[in-house]
């Protein structure tokens, strides 16, 4: 199958086909993304918490997200690779703006960039917009505005953030964007704006009424124990089964079982007799 553009993600939306994302943020964690169908891959900035260890997303930067995303998006022949503007990428001048997009599809290969763009930035989405970069929206909860907020809160509830969710939805559609993430909304107001916009909506946190959904991979695998969202959902729990092998591993080196003779290699007596003629015996 042909890898996934902008109009094939449209399609999926006009078809009523579910869409379906993951995050990823490394070359074989993409690949079995990819070969596993999924339609979306965003590389976040969330890569700040759950692989460098940092207590928010704000420590990404752009050298940071370029190198984890040339590493997805060489992994990807199917899969559409989405770049997640870092926080201090986006919030100076359209000139920086514009060079950072460009820096994730000239550098790292992606196929389109993301960011959380507020009223006060439609500017710089229209610039991107614009330029030729496909652009993914983002509304309710900004991990950006972390700060801001007072912590990570579902957003929506009441009229003012539920007005400001509509606003920014239909402020980001008429400047272009592709797609609009959906994170930590209310199912009914994801549901009435869904129906509102033209472009395909994905949720992470905002209901299943949205054209897609969204999850950070690492929630999805039990790979990142320090915080989880309750709308994660977690399939498998591989942080567990690799404590497991590490433990398992550990024993059989101190006990003697590894390296068995089947993981060594052979050598043949008349070599190993000259080494011994040439260097002395033990």
């Amino acid at each position: 199958m042909s890898k996934h553009t902008v109009k094939t993600i449209q399609a999926m939306r006009d078809n009523n086909e579910t869409i379906t994302m993951l995050t990823a943020y490394d070359f074989p964690t993409a690949k079995k993304v990819n070969d596993a169908g999924i339609d979306m891959i965003l590389v976040g900035d969330s890569c700040a918490m759950v692989v460098h260890g940092h207590p928010n997303t704000l420590t990404a930067t752009m050298d940071m997200m370029v190198l984890h995303c040339g590493s997805v998006a060489r992994a990807c022949d199917r899969t559409m690779v989405i770049a997640d503007m870092p926080f201090g990428s986006f919030q100076y001048s359209i000139e920086d703006t514009m060079k950072n997009a460009a820096r994730f599809v000239t550098e790292a290969g992606v196929d389109g960039v993301k960011f959380e763009a507020t009223p006060n930035h439609i500017e710089k989405t229209k610039a991107v917009v614009q330029m030729g970069i496909a652009c993914v929206g983002h509304v309710g909860l900004h991990p950006q505005a972390v700060g801001a907020l007072g912590g990570l809160k579902a957003q929506g509830r009441d009229i003012d953030s539920a007005r400001k969710v509509v606003s920014e939805a239909l402020a980001l559609q008429e400047a272009g964007v592709f797609a609009i993430i959906f994170e930590a909304v209310p199912e009914k107001l994801s549901d009435y704006v869904t129906k509102k916009l033209s472009v395909p909506t994905i949720s992470i946190g905002g209901g299943p009424k949205c054209s897609g959904q969204l999850l950070v991979t690492p929630d999805v695998l039990g790979m990142y124990d320090n915080f989880t969202p309750s709308f994660a959902k977690q399939y498998v729990n591989m942080g567990q089964m690799m404590t497991d092998t590490f433990t398992l591993y550990a024993k059989e080196v101190k006990e003697g079982v590894f390296p068995a003779k089947e993981h060594s290699y052979g050598m043949s007596d008349e070599v190993l007799d000259m080494i011994i003629k040439e260097f002395g015996e033990i």
